[in-house]
C-alpha cells in the first residue's frame, strides 16, 4: 500500500483498544474541510513508508497492541488493501478500518473474509446535497450500499458526521436524519480549526451550540448507540 504515515501507539482511534494507525495516501474526494490534506493531495504527499516497516514495528508489538486501524486518506482506494489486511490480522491483531463509502465492492470483500474487526464510515452530510462536503461530485447509491452493507455484516461500527460552521445547517441534518434510522452506533464530531500553517484557505468553525442542539435533537432517535464528540 501507498503509506503515508504511521502512528506508532493510539488510545482514542479503536474504540476500547490501543492500536498502531496506518495512515494511506490518496483520496478521490475533496472535502473543503479536510485535516488530511497531506495525504489527499498527491503535490503534498510525502515519500511512501515501505510496508515492510510497518510490519516489523508491529511484530515487535505483538502482545502489547490489540489492534491496528487503517484510516487515509482513503484505504479502500488502495488496491493490495485485503492482503495487508490479511498479514496484519496473521499478526494476531485486531483491524479497525475508517472509510467513506465509496468502494463498496472492497468492503464486502473484507466482510467476506472476515478481515475487519471494526469499521468507521464517514457520513459527511444528507445524500441530496452531498456534492457540498465532498467538494466534487458524488455519486451517492455506492455509499447508500455500503452503509448496509456494515449494517449487516454482524462486525461492530459507527457512522459519524463532521459537524462544520458555516457548512451544515439545521436543514441539513433534518436531511439527515431518514439516513440514520436503524443505525447501532453513530456519533456527531466537531470541526475543530486547521492550525495556521496548513496551507489552506479553510475558512471554516466550529459549530455553535445551537446547531450542536439541533443536530442532537434530530438525529439521536435514529441510532441505538448516539456519541457526541
Amino acid at each position: 500500500m501507498k503509506i503515508g504515515g504511521y502512528q506508532k501507539n493510539s488510545l482514542i482511534d479503536f474504540p476500547g483498544k490501543v492500536a498502531a494507525v496506518v495512515f494511506t495516501q490518496g483520496c478521490g474526494w475533496r472535502c473543503p474541510y479536510c485535516h488530511n490534506r497531506s495525504l489527499v493531495l498527491p503535490a503534498r504527499f510525502q515519500p511512501a513508508i515501505p510496508e515492510e516497516e510497518i510490519f516489523d514495528h508491529l511484530k515487535l508489538r505483538q502482545g502489547q497492541l490489540d489492534g491496528v486501524v487503517i484510516t487515509g486518506g482513503e484505504p479502500t482506494q488502495q488496491p493490495d488493501l485485503a492482503d495487508f489486511c490479511r498479514r496484519v490480522r496473521k499478526l494476531g491483531f485486531l483491524l479497525k478500518l475508517d472509510t467513506n463509502g465509496s468502494q463498496p465492492g472492497v468492503l464486502s470483500q473484507l466482510i467476506g473474509e472476515g478481515l475487519v474487526d471494526y469499521f468507521a464510515m464517514d457520513v459527511k452530510g444528507p445524500f441530496c446535497d452531498y456534492a457540498r462536503f465532498t467538494g466534487c461530485a458524488v455519486d451517492t447509491g455506492p455509499l447508500e450500499l455500503s452503509m448496509e452493507l456494515i449494517k449487516k455484516s454482524g462486525v461492530p461500527y459507527e457512522f459519524r458526521t463532521t459537524l462544520v460552521g458555516g457548512l451544515h445547517t439545521a436543514q441539513h441534518l433534518r436531511q439527515l436524519a431518514p439516513q440514520l434510522i436503524g443505525v447501532r452506533r453513530y456519533a456527531i464530531q466537531s470541526y475543530h480549526p486547521l492550525p495556521p500553517d496548513a496551507k489552506t484557505t479553510d475558512h471554516f468553525s466550529p459549530p455553535d451550540a445551537e446547531l450542536l442542539a439541533t443536530a442532537s435533537k434530530l438525529l439521536r432517535s435514529g441510532a441505538g448507540d448516539f456519541l457526541m464528540r
